[in-house]
């Protein structure tokens, strides 16, 4: 599992370390990749057209083939379970 963001490497580092993530995250500093997977672009914040951030999950399985993609995820408590639900049945 890997995470993405445009944030520096010692806020990941940082933040890595406040949640005891046990994933790798990547530092995505012109969005280029974020964008490509949907994870950057316009949205709304408190009801103003914005670029920034767009949180989503994309599953990719070890062949490189996209398995599902989670798109503008709105209810973050409850997404990680969404996920693993979808990973667990495969």
């Amino acid at each position: 599992m890997i995470g993405i963001s445009p944030d520096r490497p010692d806020s990941h580092q940082e933040f890595a370390a406040k949640f005891d993530l046990p994933f790798t995250l990547l530092c995505d500093p012109n969005k280029e990749v974020m964008a490509k997977y949907g994870a950057w672009g316009e949205k709304m914040l408190y009801g103003k057209k914005m670029m920034g951030v767009i949180r989503s999950t994309v599953w990719v399985g070890p062949d490189g083939i996209v398995r599902k993609h989670w798109k503008r995820v709105s209810k973050a408590k409850i997404h990680p379970e969404k996920v693993l639900e979808a990973l667990r049945a495969g």
